[in-house]
């Protein structure tokens, strides 16, 4: 009997040693998750201000590389598209997350329109320069999966809500589609036939470029709307 009592409290001190250890592993994981947690939200903040910086780098290079009236075109484009969103943003005049300490309206995002509006022209470059293949198909893909992150992000950040994002992501790529149409259908014969178009896309595209660049020097350390 003895023996058999000991047994048996030994078993349970036992048992109470690997309880004990088991919460002690437990709060540890719980602790290092919300480390890692922690870690991730500061990373993707990183990232989201980074952004802006890697999309125009992308759309930069994209222009110096075509260099032609489609170029041009798209510069005017792309700037006539974050002024239509600030245009939206007072007309719809609605709330950011109440997270966010930003007081300016939120929707649509601009910087998903803006985001949209650069990769739909990235794609559509890419498919007029390699046509439908493998290659092609993997590249758009990845220049829209990188958007569309960029754009989460926005969302992620609690800058914007999941409505105001998806809103300027539609609006940033329908704008953007008609745009190359309509250098496609109407302007690009007239551009290559006379120097006078040429000209003129040049000089309001030099134009539009100077205005943005002056608005961008003076909202340097603010965040894009």
């Amino acid at each position: 009997m003895t023996v058999k009592r000991f047994t048996t409290r030994d078993g349970g001190s036992n048992n109470g040693g690997n309880e004990q250890v088991g919460s002690i592993e437990q709060e540890s994981f719980i602790k290092g998750s919300s480390e890692l947690r922690n870690e991730l939200v500061g990373i993707e903040a990183i990232v989201n201000r980074l952004s802006k910086w890697v999309v125009s780098a992308l759309f930069g290079s994209i222009i110096l590389l075509r260099h032609d009236g489609a170029a041009l075109w798209a510069v005017i484009g792309s700037i006539l598209n974050s002024a239509l969103s600030v245009v939206l943003k007072r007309i719809l005049n609605q709330e950011r997350p109440e997270t966010t300490l930003r007081s300016d309206p939120g929707m649509p995002s601009s910087h998903a329109q803006s985001i949209s509006f650069i990769s739909v022209f990235a794609v559509l470059t890419v498919i007029e320069w390699l046509e439908t293949n493998g290659v092609s198909l993997f590249l758009s893909s990845f220049i829209l999966a990188l958007g569309s992150y960029f754009i989460r992000l926005r969302v992620s950040q609690k800058l914007h809500t999941s409505s105001q994002v998806v809103v300027g992501a539609i609006v940033g790529s329908i704008f953007c589609i008609l745009w190359y149409t309509t250098w496609n259908s109407l302007l690009r014969e007239a551009f290559e036939s006379s120097l006078l178009v040429q000209i003129s896309v040049f000089l309001v595209a030099a134009t539009f470029a100077l205005a943005f660049a002056v608005y961008v020097v003076f909202n340097w350390f603010k965040d894009d709307r």
